[in-house]
């Protein structure tokens, strides 16, 4: 039963993977049950000839999954040595501090005078706290970096299995995802296919004589204002011929065959109503 080694990612749906589950159990009860077993064994076979580069990168993903599965949890059991470890070591440096802050403590009593011994608890309590935050940021940061390393490996691998349009030709399972060619990369066009400054009913000149506009090109009050005739002349044209895009004779069939169908309803109605009313008054 090795070559029935598909996975969920190869089906279409849920319902094709449960169905393929479902199937491959009817075979393994066939083949212990002795039922069908000549016919069974040579639907295997043939699947399995007709399949085999899929069966095959399959394998190969379940043993890697499986070695990627060891490496996490020798991972995990190398962190739990780590954190017992280093729980120890904070108990041990603990009590080191606590018999340390002590010794100090009773050592600045011994020196210090009588008046002093309020000053000299407070300042030890304040180096034991200054101590004990600096080990939480410690802890806190080590506990991260464990949790870092946890999560390393954890996405399942990304199937990358075989199969194509060739396979499965014996029809022995359903449901499996067709895998289409893809195109080819088209080249990045900036302007969604259009062409820039293409124009289908005139060329644009860099010159068109009026009376009005000529003296323009010498004003440098107009021009010095960011007065620009080439962007006129573009504008002005582009107005001009832009009714050309639109042609009335196929429109307007259209127009009146929209309003014939709307119509046609509205008559119908106002003879049903002149035929009643006609047969009321006879």
């Amino acid at each position: 039963m090795l070559s029935l080694n598909r996975r969920e990612e190869e089906f279409d749906s849920k319902l094709d993977w449960d169905n393929f589950l479902e199937q491959r159990e009817e075979i393994i009860f066939n083949l212990v049950n002795r039922i069908d077993v000549a016919k069974t064994e040579a639907d295997l076979q043939s699947y399995a000839s007709e399949n085999m580069k899929s069966i095959r990168a399959n394998q190969a993903l379940e043993a890697k999954e499986v070695s990627s599965f060891q490496e996490r949890q020798n991972q995990e059991q190398e962190l739990a040595r780590l954190r017992r470890q280093a729980a120890k070591e904070e108990y041990e440096n603990e009590r080191k501090e606590l018999l340390a802050g002590r010794e100090n403590y009773l050592n600045s009593l011994a020196q210090g005078r009588a008046g002093e011994a309020a000053a000299i608890a407070r300042q030890g309590q304040k180096v034991m706290l200054k101590k004990s935050s600096a080990r939480r940021s410690e802890e806190e940061r080590i506990r991260q970096k464990q949790a870092a390393l946890r999560g390393t490996d954890t996405q399942r691998p990304a199937y990358s299995g075989a199969t194509t349009a060739e396979e499965g030709g014996s029809g022995l399972i359903k449901g499996l995802k067709k895998v289409k060619t893809p195109e080819p990369e088209k080249p990045y066009d900036p302007f969604g296919g259009m062409v820039p400054n293409k124009r289908d009913y005139y060329t644009l000149r860099d010159y068109y004589p009026s009376s009005y506009l000529d003296p323009i090109r010498q004003d440098t009050r107009m021009l010095a204002g960011g007065y620009d005739l080439q962007e006129y002349y573009s504008r002005t044209m582009l107005e001009a011929f832009a009714g050309l895009g639109c042609f009335v004779d196929e429109e307007v069939p259209m127009r009146e065959a929209n309003s014939f169908n709307i119509m046609k309803p509205i008559a119908t109605q106002g003879a049903v109503l002149a035929a009643g009313s006609g047969e009321g008054s006879a």
